[in-house]
C-alpha cells in the first residue's frame, strides 16, 4: 500500500502501518483484536496509535476486527460493522444496547489454536 504525494510520487507506508495493516488482515472471521490488544502484539505503539493507523489507512483491511476495548462499535460506522459481524458470525453480548462484541468469546490472541470460530462451529 501507499500513498501519493502532492507531486503525485508515490510515498510508502509508515512501517508501523504496515505491520498494524498485516496483522488487521490475520485476524480471523469472527474474532476481534482490541486497538490496545494489536499494540501489545506488535511491540509498539499504543491504542492511540493503532486508532490512528486505522483511522488513515484502515479502509482496504477488515477494520471492523480491530475494536474498542469496551467492545462498542466504530461510531458512525455501526450499522457496517453490525453486517460484517453477522456474515461472519462474531459473538455480540445479547443484551446490550447498543450491541457490543462480546470480547470474551471474540477476542483472538493472534495464535493459530485461537483462530477457530466462535461459538464451536467447525
Amino acid at each position: 500500500m501507499t500513498d501519493v504525494t502532492d507531486d503525485g510520487v508515490p510515498d510508502a507506508l509508515p512501517p508501523f502501518a504496515e505491520l498494524v495493516l498485516d496483522l488487521t488482515e490475520r485476524i480471523p472471521p469472527g474474532r476481534v483484536m482490541t486497538y490496545g490488544d494489536v499494540a501489545e502484539y506488535l511491540g509498539q505503539g499504543g491504542p492511540r496509535q493503532v486508532g490512528r493507523v486505522m483511522a488513515l489507512y484502515g479502509g482496504s483491511v477488515p477494520w471492523w476486527r480491530v475494536i474498542r476495548a469496551d467492545g462498542r462499535l466504530l461510531p458512525g460506522h455501526e450499522h457496517r460493522a453490525l453486517a460484517h459481524y453477522g456474515e461472519e458470525g462474531t459473538p455480540l453480548r445479547e443484551l446490550a444496547d447498543p450491541p457490543r462484541v462480546d470480547l470474551r468469546r471474540a477476542r483472538w490472541d493472534g495464535t493459530r489454536t485461537s483462530a477457530k470460530p466462535p461459538r464451536g462451529r467447525e
